[in-house]
């Protein structure tokens, strides 16, 4: 039987009681699904039902076949290998010692003798040219996220669960991922917001706040179902605001008629002429009409009100938040950075950057490339003074802002508000909400503990505590930005850096993203 998973009517909730999740049901079959949404959606959550990672609280997950997830992030341990990470480091110790001739003879019927080239088998088809005993934590976070797919390709799946397989690898790592998926023939769902590896996908499920829809095409063809949709919510809301505004005329307009009728009552009354049980029934119908006639108005009026709030809320689903930047008043003859013939490393005699030199002046917009291991994140070390030259200079000339993969600058035990405010002195309480409303954290969200964030959402409050200040660093350095935001995320800081006037210094392999910035120029290592 084909390698399938049925969801029917799950739902759930995350342990402060946020409904995340809620009455799903898919299906996904021998087909390639992207799975997308907002940071915060819950696709990694799915991945984890999926896999019985996360406890299933409400519906059912149904699996044919054996499941092979790839996660976020391979975390090791200090001495872990390869070898550990495949699952057989005690087989391979077992086939070494055969070779020495140091196994016993009941241990040689258990020996798998296939183990060493399926294993550089499953390491070539990634792109990955490590030896089995490898310690992981020598390997680069991309060469990582390699070993991990191989080691997903080793136990040989019936159905492959990607969450984002292509964050931190390099472009041959990314082509590596691409063919792959695209030479598959079974099932697999993959979380990305690889906009490359979307559009080779079948078909796209989107997760937002009104559940999940499916979607038959690869990327392109979501965006421009998701381009008419916007339109048609746009509509709904024009329609739904004209005609609030129409039943609060009417009401208006109704309680002015009903004022002229008291008045006119109110004369009659004051000049006599008619019977007072006659003017008391002419009042007890004029207040039971005009009761009537309130809830019908307060009803109608609350209905008009929820039609449009609706409609708003399809707008924010469908269309992503916009960032303004405050310029930074560089010129563009202004020395930023120079870099003299340095040369680092992390290990004496053994460089990373070795006798670099080069210079940034006024705005430009630089993109440092290379292959994974090749020290592009240790350039930037040595730009912020996190990495001490070697030999030679590093001199800056203006100041600066960093926003590295693992967000360091935010502290994770604190609020986004307060780290807002601690990274941006400057700003009052005033001008620190009204940042963090443009990065979507309104209210008490602006509240919420930095450690209880997903990936994406961490990132987000990292570029507005980086960005959103009243003056923004002339020059901004940017490891792999992309990462962990959403696809309307990436969309909108594309357009926020397209309006930035300082200097950029960006780490990434996302061409799709470097392309739209604008990159002026490349600096390979």
């Amino acid at each position: 039987m084909p390698a399938s998973i049925t969801i029917s009517g799950l739902s759930w909730s995350t342990p402060d009681g946020r409904l995340l999740l809620e009455d799903l049901n898919l299906a996904f079959g021998a087909e390639r699904v992207g799975l997308v949404g907002r940071n915060g959606a819950g696709k990694s959550t799915l991945l984890g039902l999926i896999a019985r990672d996360v406890p299933i609280q409400s519906g059912t997950v149904r699996v044919t076949g054996r499941i092979g997830m790839l996660r976020q992030s391979v975390q090791p341990g200090a001495d872990d290998t390869i070898a550990d990470l495949f699952g057989v480091a005690g087989a391979m110790d077992l086939l070494r010692r055969a070779e020495r001739g140091a196994a016993a003879g009941e241990e040689l019927a258990d020996a798998d003798w296939s183990i060493d080239a399926r294993l550089a088998g499953a390491l070539a088809r990634v792109g990955l040219d490590a030896a089995p005993d490898t310690r992981l934590l020598a390997l680069s976070g991309g060469q990582r996220t390699r070993a991990g797919l191989a080691a997903l390709l080793f136990s040989e799946p019936d159905f492959l669960l990607l969450d984002e397989p292509t964050n931190n690898l390099d472009r041959e790592g990314r082509r590596a991922v691409s063919d792959l998926l695209r030479g598959w023939r079974a099932g697999a769902v993959v979380v990305s917001h690889d906009r490359e590896l979307l559009d080779e996908m079948d078909a796209i499920v989107e997760l937002t706040s009104l559940g999940a829809t499916r979607h038959g095409g690869n990327w392109s063809r979501f965006r421009e179902w998701r381009a008419l949709e916007l339109a048609a919510a746009r509509r709904d809301l024009a329609d739904a605001e004209s005609h609030l505004g129409d039943v609060v005329s009417r009401a208006q307009a109704t309680a002015q008629r009903k004022a002229r009728k008291d008045g006119a009552g109110h004369r009659r009354r004051s000049q006599g002429g008619t019977p007072r049980i006659l003017l008391n029934g002419q009042k007890n119908r004029c207040e039971n009409t005009t009761g009537a006639n309130a809830r019908l108005a307060e009803r109608r009026h609350a209905q008009a009100t929820e039609a449009a709030a609706e409609a708003r809320r399809r707008i924010e689903i469908f269309e992503p938040f916009s960032v303004t930047l405050a310029p930074t008043g560089l010129g563009a003859a202004r020395i930023v950075l120079v870099l003299e013939a340095v040369s680092a490393g992390y290990e004496p005699g053994k460089p990373l950057i070795d006798g670099m030199s080069f210079d940034v002046t006024g705005p430009e917009r630089i993109a440092v490339t290379g292959p994974n291991g090749a020290g592009k994140s240790s350039l930037l070390a040595l730009v912020t003074g996190q990495l001490q030259a070697w030999t030679g200079s590093v001199r800056r000339m203006t100041p600066f802002g960093l926003l590295d993969q693992r967000v360091g600058c935010l502290d994770p035990g604190r609020s986004i508000r307060d780290n807002f405010l601690r990274l941006n002195p400057d700003a009052d309480e005033n001008a620190c909400r009204a940042a963090l409303a443009r990065f979507r954290f309104r209210a008490d969200s602006a509240l919420q503990t930095v450690s209880t964030l997903s990936g994406g959402e961490m990132l987000r409050v990292g570029l507005a505590c980086t960005l959103g200040g009243t003056t923004p660093p002339p020059l901004l350095l940017l490891d792999e930005p992309t990462n962990h935001l959403d696809l309307d995320s990436v969309e909108v800081l594309e357009a926020g850096l397209r309006a930035f006037d300082g200097a950029l210094l960006i780490v990434s392999h996302d061409e799709s993203f470097l392309e739209a910035v604008g990159i002026t120029r490349r600096l390979p290592l």
